[in-house]
């Protein structure tokens, strides 16, 4: 029998509906971790794969994260045989001594990171893991986590570190100085925006960060910590959850964008946030289909080693769309979906029926994202202004893509000399030379008009385009005025969309028109009308580029424009259905009017919050 990947992922064959259920999967998805922690217990490491930090720092991220879920099981009374090996693991790892100490901190540094992780658990379950500790590692331990303390943390979501370390350093009676946890807080306080939004620091930049770091660590600190500030916690999350509803799909998946998704079901960290801080931001039975849902989405796709570890990758194993930072240890923050399980089975989380997920509108425009979000049957794309990040790898088709989907995911670039055969799914590339490409980066301006997108970038300094972004269900339509003192070449992509071997799949290029017919999906690009023709191009994107399968297709136009101004229009339709080639595929929509296109963004355009970042210029 041919071996199936996805048979050895821990999740595989639980139904996940569940307190029982989620007990289950966070055991399984630990025990395959269990021959890879060091003899003395305080490091685990997975595989030779290298971060930018040292490997002590990479092996404490290991040990430290699947804290995230075990001290909510054990606080919910899960029956946890190891926690022996952690309270081991923790004396020796902060023993300077011992071999397997886990380093000094002496600088902004990963350690702080992951200490998060072990003043969660100390805070949650000290019984666990602090009070069988003997007096000389309890010393060290609180030693090691007030020297991390003093350092400064970066100037993003990592000032709650040293909240959590804080929060724990109070509950063991420890003393330290208290007006650096006040400051941390106060700063983070001006990383808020608005309407349940924070930037994830000085950036412009609105990603999966928000839910999964910034309201999850201030939801676990309104359930630790009885203050104002916890107060404003937990109103800022029930604005939030209205709005990140809509980036969940109906089988549960969500819009993968930005960085770190490696953390897989982490994305599932809010919705788990609220239920451990008892916020019901939402009705509990709407809450607790958007956390299992996302849970059972994973269960059948082959995103875990052959021993049931996670490596670093989405839908299946890839290095290539991984940050810089990743270590092998990385994935194990998924383990905060699990927060829940701290919970008594006679909560309202568990004994809620599950809802359906809820898609109205659907059509819903957010601006602080500079995202507008169209429902569909099976998928949610999420329409982009485009977004920011200059300083990790694929940062562009990481946040600067022109739609996002929770079916299709989005793919990076494997080859940056390969115009020919890039992906550009969701995007459009230049060439001057038909080998090095240029896409968006970064945008001039970025306004929301109604449910119109409109944003001004430049793919070279003497090159500008003006992008409208407009949604017209099924589809959405892409308009682009583009001026250049010189002929370019250009690609625009569509959505990818699984290939199969032996070449099962329909492909069509055509003058101004592709699409690509799967097994399961349909995807195709139109165009409108453009000043330019345009070929049409059924691509066979290289393998292991898109985030949640390995092979796709990618219907494309491709086209050169002349030196002045082009005008480039496109309709853009995909659908978890084939039968879409002779349906939604006949009925495209009209051309928009680019006058009256203008006209709306001058008059009701209002600029995104992402790229509006206070003291920085647009």
């Amino acid at each position: 029998m041919t071996y199936d990947p996805a048979s050895t992922n821990p999740l595989a064959g639980n139904p996940l509906e569940n307190r029982t259920d989620m007990r289950r999967a966070l055991i399984d998805l630990f025990y395959p971790l269990l021959p890879y922690f060091s003899r003395g217990n305080a490091r685990v490491r997975i595989d030779a794969a290298g971060a930018h930090f040292d490997r002590a720092a990479a092996d404490l991220e290991g040990f430290a994260r699947p804290l995230w879920g075990l001290a909510p099981f054990g606080a919910g009374g899960g029956d946890f045989a190891h926690w022996g090996r952690y309270a081991e693991g923790i004396a020796n790892g902060v023993d300077p001594g011992h071999p397997e100490y886990w380093g000094t901190v002496n600088g902004r540094d990963q350690r702080m990171v992951e200490l998060a992780a072990l003043g969660f658990a100390l805070a949650l379950v000290p019984e666990k893991i602090w009070e069988p500790l003997d007096g000389r590692a309890r010393d060290n331990l609180i030693a090691y986590l007030k020297h991390a303390r003093a350092f400064d943390y970066a100037e993003n979501n990592w000032k709650f570190f040293r909240v959590l370390v804080d929060i724990a350093l109070d509950r063991l009676g420890a003393a330290f100085d208290r007006s650096l946890t006040e400051e941390y807080l106060r700063e983070l306080d001006g990383f808020y925006i608005a309407d349940g939004w924070y930037r994830d620091g000085n950036i412009r930049r609105v990603d999966h960060y928000i839910p999964f770091a910034m309201h999850f660590y201030g939801l676990i600190y309104s359930r630790l910590v009885d203050d104002d500030r916890a107060k404003r916690y937990r109103e800022r999350a029930v604005l939030f959850a209205k709005d990140f509803r809509h980036w969940f799909a109906p089988d549960g998946a969500t819009v993968p964008f930005g960085r770190s998704l490696t953390y897989r079901f982490a994305c599932a960290g809010f919705w788990s946030a609220l239920a451990f801080a008892d916020v019901e931001a939402l009705p509990w039975g709407e809450i607790k289909g958007l956390c299992l849902r996302h849970l059972r989405w994973w269960a059948d796709k082959p995103i875990a080693n052959r021993d049931g570890t996670l490596p670093i990758g989405y839908g299946y194993p890839n290095l290539l769309m991984s940050e810089n930072y990743n270590s092998a240890g990385s994935p194990y923050w998924a383990f905060k979906a699990f927060l829940p399980l701290a919970l008594p089975e006679t909560h309202p989380f568990w004994t809620a029926e599950e809802k359906p997920h809820v898609a109205e509108p659907t059509i819903a425009p957010l601006k602080h994202p500079g995202m507008v979000m169209m429902h569909g049957k099976a998928d949610v794309v999420a329409l982009s202004s485009g977004q920011e990040n200059l300083q990790m790898r694929f940062g562009s088709e990481k946040y600067a893509k022109f739609a996002y989907s929770a079916r299709y995911g989005f793919s990076v670039e494997s080859d940056e000399r390969a115009f020919a055969g890039g992906a550009f799914d969701s995007m459009l590339a230049f060439s001057d030379d038909g080998l090095h490409y240029r896409v968006r980066e970064t945008n001039e301006e970025a306004k929301l008009a109604g449910d119109t997108l409109y944003a001004k970038w430049s793919p070279w300094p003497d090159v500008t385009v003006e992008t409208w972004l407009i949604p017209a269900a099924p589809w959405h339509i892409r308009l682009h005025r583009i001026t250049t003192p010189r002929p370019l070449q250009t690609a625009e992509g569509g959505f990818a969309i699984a290939r199969r071997d032996f070449e099962a799949d329909t492909l069509s290029s055509q003058k101004g028109a592709a699409y690509v017919v799967g097994e399961a999906d349909f995807s195709g690009i139109l165009d409108l009308g453009s000043t330019i023709p345009r070929d049409g191009l059924a691509q066979k994107a290289p393998p292991n580029t898109n985030l949640i399968v390995a092979k796709t297709l990618v219907p494309q136009l491709r086209g050169a424009i002349p030196a002045g101004e082009t005008i480039l229009v496109s309709a853009i339709l995909v659908e978890h259905d084939p039968a879409a080639l002779s349906g939604a595929w006949t009925k495209p929509p009209t051309k928009p009017d680019l006058d009256g296109l203008r006209a709306l963004i001058a008059e009701k355009g209002i600029t995104v919050s992402a790229i509006d970042v206070p003291g920085r210029p647009a």
